[in-house]
């Protein structure tokens, strides 16, 4: 079932609103041109339990998962998270910085997050995401376009690709050529 997405003053309307703390302001001169698709699963591996929104809010209880003792004094955020059946949450409204990218740079420049937007995908490097998450970030892909016009297929990069000696995400098993086959073809609906 699609979901009616649209854009306002930075807001996803048609996800789950779940506002992160951690998130702070852009810096003033700073257009966002950048769009990164990262991995998660909390613990590794294993999907639902709604400990990424608990990581996302700094709630993370450390006695859950071993995993979860190396990580609980982190604060992170993204501004989506598209879970394995689809349902998309913001966590950090566009317009604002989300703590996504960490050490991080693009085109020679540092700081990813302060001119991009990160989306979260359910998932790992090693298992194929679902068809439905790729089409939500299609979806989404294209209305970020829209609000945001420097965003583009060239300036959406994974993880990896703006942190390559720290990061892996989204992994070798994201299927690049379906997902920019989706934005392609609502560009050209």
């Amino acid at each position: 079932m699609r979901v009616k997405f649209s854009i306002e003053q930075g807001v996803l309307h048609g996800a789950t609103q779940l506002a992160s703390t951690n998130f702070n302001a852009r810096p003033s001169d700073c257009a966002i041109e950048l769009l990164v698709v990262h991995n998660i699963s909390l613990p590794p591996g294993q999907f639902g339990g709604g400990y990424v929104v608990d990581f996302f809010h700094n709630n993370l209880d450390r006695t859950k998962h071993p995993y979860f003792e190396k990580i609980a004094d982190l604060q992170v955020s993204a501004h989506l998270f598209i879970s394995r059946t689809g349902d998309t949450t913001q966590f950090v409204n566009f317009e604002q910085r989300a703590w996504h990218a960490g050490v991080s740079s693009f085109n020679g420049r540092k700081n990813c997050n302060d001119f991009s937007i990160g989306i979260e995908l359910e998932g790992t490097d090693e298992l194929a995401y679902e068809r439905i998450q790729y089409q939500r970030l299609a979806d989404i892909s294209y209305l970020l376009q829209q609000a945001y016009p420097m965003i583009s297929a060239a300036t959406t990069l994974g993880h990896c690709d703006i942190a390559p000696v720290r990061k892996t995400d989204p992994g070798k098993v994201f299927d690049w050529v379906l997902y920019g086959k989706l934005w392609a073809d609502l560009k050209g609906s």
